[in-house]
């Protein structure tokens, strides 16, 4: 049983995080780290067909991406803490704007990535968390007597989500 720093075993039975970061490039694990907020990003922006999201969407989103600290993926879990561990004043993935064919382009690049690098379990629970983080915004409620959340609001997210998938190897 592996135990932490100071002794204890790790909570719930999990096993002390490895080294995962140090398995990736630095370019290799800023695209993995910058992917969640750029899809937070894609998905809230509003487009033909695609109603103007609100906060709500925008916390939906950010709750998404706050659940992989539950994941029981250890590339998840270590993808979380370096997103809110940025303290070198970099730009925040989420402030960056992203056209849909760059961030589909980026997670080609990112499954490419896990394929050569990744545990298929962390691979597959890093996909589907990044595609969770999309699907959360778009099913926010933009306001009250609004769709239903467990749908997309139009056809328009449903194909935005489709593409991500496919291009996230979830589909």
């Amino acid at each position: 049983m592996s135990h932490s720093v100071a002794g204890e075993p790790p909570s719930a039975g999990r096993r002390a995080a490895p080294l995962t970061t140090a398995v990736y490039s630095a370019a290799e694990w800023d695209l993995l780290t910058s992917l969640p907020g750029r899809v937070l990003v894609a998905a809230a922006a509003p487009g033909p067909g695609r109603p103007a999201r609100g906060v709500m969407a925008g916390l939906a989103g950010l709750d998404a991406v706050a659940a992989g600290r539950a994941f029981d993926s250890d590339l998840v879990r270590a993808v979380v803490a370096a997103i809110y561990a940025r303290h070198d004043g970099a730009q925040p993935a989420t402030e960056r704007l992203t056209d849909l064919v760059d961030l589909l382009a980026a997670c080609r690049a990112a499954v490419r990535i896990l394929r050569r690098r990744a545990d298929p379990a962390d691979s597959a629970a890093y996909r589907q968390w990044v595609q969770s983080v999309a699907a959360r915004v778009c099913r926010a409620v933009p306001t009250p007597g609004g769709p239903s959340p467990s749908l997309p609001a139009s056809p328009a997210d449903r194909r935005f989500l489709d593409r991500l998938g496919a291009a996230l190897g979830l589909g």
